[in-house]
């Protein structure tokens, strides 16, 4: 991953948020960024798959649902600029927690997770 390739990809907002929700969170399904970026379906997957590709996110199958988690394997410079720029904007990202918090139903996750 090059740092232009990186940032081209955190520049859409829908991706940037989403990272850093799951980066909070540590892993989230479609649905649970669907209701916290309030955004339809279609658009989240596709900035997922988008993510996915790019290798900055990775995925499991848990029943129907798919989590997605950051890759630990990303540069430490990639990694690093996450979680900055996670800590260092949390008004950003508070209303969107609390989207999350309010969200109905939301999937289990089991209590021994894969890594």
């Amino acid at each position: 991953m090059t740092p232009v390739a990186f940032f081209k990809l955190l520049a859409d907002d829908t991706r940037l948020l989403s990272i850093l929700l799951i980066a909070d969170q540590g892993e989230l399904c479609v649905c649970e960024l669907t209701c916290a970026l309030n955004e339809t379906q279609p658009k989240i997957s596709r900035h997922l798959a988008m993510l996915r590709k790019a290798q900055l996110l990775l995925d499991r199958r848990q029943g129907q649902w798919v989590y997605y988690r950051i890759n630990s394997d990303l540069p430490d410079w990639a990694l690093r600029c996450i979680r900055q720029t996670l800590t260092q904007n949390p008004d950003m990202l508070a209303p969107l927690q609390q989207n999350l918090c309010a969200m109905g139903e939301r999937p289990q996750r089991l209590s021994t997770c894969c890594a």
